[in-house]
């Protein structure tokens, strides 16, 4: 496959310094004809300012030299001014919102025109899986001019009322589970209502960090209430292998995409 040259833009989405992202397009070497995919990819890093949007930029890029236009977003994070829940998932929020206007007017005209807001795809590692199906459910996978079509979860923390001993998830949500359940709840991606998108759970075999079960579950409990959802199991791969384009797991990411 030929590959495109990507071009990369700071869009900003928001006043406070996490509130924006990166929009990557193609400059060279797309097809001609046809519509452009448009793909929303959100870090993880257990939601702390220890890890940024760096690290998905060589997933953003591979993405991009495939015909893609990628929106690869920050947000605030634990450690940061506001940062945490909610204003965590507040931030994911309207960056999904921002593909209405400040996404759609970075990008060329010939770019914008020609892309396929009808079938947006969502992609979220580890943490950024939970904000991923968390934001897609809140905006019943639509915005103002997209439809959000399929959201992969890819090794997620889909259930965070049943890790909410892991430190990484009580400092997300401020207090222990037992003085704030409801606040679990709400945030949790098991506990959302079904919205109109499929959500495939892409898990590594080998992941110690968020084990495959947890995936597991969370697909047995979501498709039972109406949820259309589906795992995949990546096999000899560990919970990192998704930010390293050469990957398995990548190179299963960009399957599923289309791309």
């Amino acid at each position: 496959m030929k590959k495109c040259a990507a071009h990369r833009i700071k869009v900003e989405y928001g006043s406070a310094p996490s509130q924006f992202g990166h929009v990557y397009h193609p400059t060279t070497g797309l097809d001609p004809d046809g519509p452009v995919p448009l793909v929303v990819l959100i870090h993880g890093g257990y939601w702390t300012t220890e890890f940024g949007l760096t690290i998905e930029t060589a997933i953003a890029r591979q993405f991009t030299e495939r015909g893609a236009v990628v929106w690869n977003i920050e947000y605030r994070r634990v450690g940061e001014p506001d940062g945490g829940w909610p204003n965590t998932g507040r931030d994911v929020v309207a960056a999904m919102r921002a593909l209405d206007g400040p996404v759609r007017d970075a990008l060329p005209a010939e770019i914008a025109a020609r892309l396929d807001r009808n079938s947006v795809s969502v992609v979220g590692h580890s943490a950024g899986g939970q904000l991923a199906v968390w934001s897609v459910a809140q905006l019943r996978a639509r915005t103002e001019t997209c439809a959000i079509r399929t959201v992969i979860a890819q090794s997620a923390a889909l259930d965070l009322e049943a890790g909410a001993d892991r430190p990484s998830i009580r400092n997300l949500l401020g207090r222990p589970v037992d003085e704030i359940p409801h606040r679990y709840a709400e945030a949790s991606p098991l506990r959302q209502e079904p919205f109109d998108a499929h959500v495939i759970a892409l898990h590594a075999e080998n992941d110690t960090a968020i084990p495959v079960e947890s995936s597991r579950r969370y697909v047995e409990l979501v498709t039972a209430q109406g949820q259309s959802a589906e795992l995949i199991v990546v096999p000899g791969e560990g919970h990192d292998a998704f930010v390293d384009p050469r990957s398995a797991c990548s190179r299963r990411t960009v399957r599923l995409l289309g791309i």
